[in-house]
């Protein structure tokens, strides 16, 4: 009787055509073929693992003054709040709304800067729209502890809402300064192109 295995081969050792097809294949169903297979199909839009990875830092100049101005209006509205009593309440009041409009403005700010949201809207709409939120902000905001000021009935909560008032109004002009010049630095950047897409539309006319 002719034996099924090669020469040189015990019973039970696998031929070299085995041994290739056994290594190629890998552990599991699917082998070593199946596993680089898998590993090579592009990962699925949906899955989570995927997702770009969230900035930490601002995407524009000022990071520390945009993450310190949420911080600076919510201490200011919380030491307004803790004041039980008033003489003259209208400054009181105006302080409130303004110091809880500056808190959700700067944050709603940084929350588009520091997220995924900043890359899926018009940039330039971004940076225009906080210019002028940040201007008007800080110029309303400092006019509320001015008033405040000669309104307060000199209680420790409302001293510490004025000191948050003032440092948080300081804190967005300082960062309406650090915009406006950041702004007047790209303005020469932007007139040599502009210059040349303008030549660049005459040519064909002069041709």
């Amino acid at each position: 009787m002719v034996s099924a295995h090669p020469q040189g081969l015990a019973a039970g050792e696998p031929t070299a055509a085995e041994d290739e097809w056994a290594r190629r294949r890998g552990p599991g169903p699917m082998g070593w073929g199946g596993c680089l297979e898998a590993a090579a199909r592009p990962p699925r839009s949906g899955s989570s693992r995927f997702h770009t990875p969230v900035p930490s830092l601002p995407a524009r100049e000022g990071g520390v003054a945009v993450r310190l101005l949420p911080l600076l209006s919510l201490l200011a509205f919380i030491c307004e709040e803790v004041v039980s009593e008033c003489g003259l309440c209208g400054g009181l009041y105006f302080f409130e709304f303004v110091s809880c409009s500056a808190f959700l403005l700067s944050l709603l700010l940084l929350i588009v800067y520091c997220t995924a949201v900043y890359d899926r809207v018009d940039t330039g709409k971004v940076k225009s729209s906080d210019f002028y939120i940040t201007l008007g902000t800080g110029c309303v905001f400092l006019l509320a502890s001015i008033i405040f000021v000669s309104t307060h009935s000199g209680t420790s909560a409302e001293i510490a809402a004025i000191v948050f008032g003032f440092l948080g109004s300081s804190m967005f002009l300082l960062d309406f300064v650090v915009m406006l010049c950041e702004k007047l630095r790209e303005s020469p950047l932007r007139k040599p192109e502009n210059n040349a897409r303008a030549e660049a539309l005459t040519e064909p006319l002069n041709a």
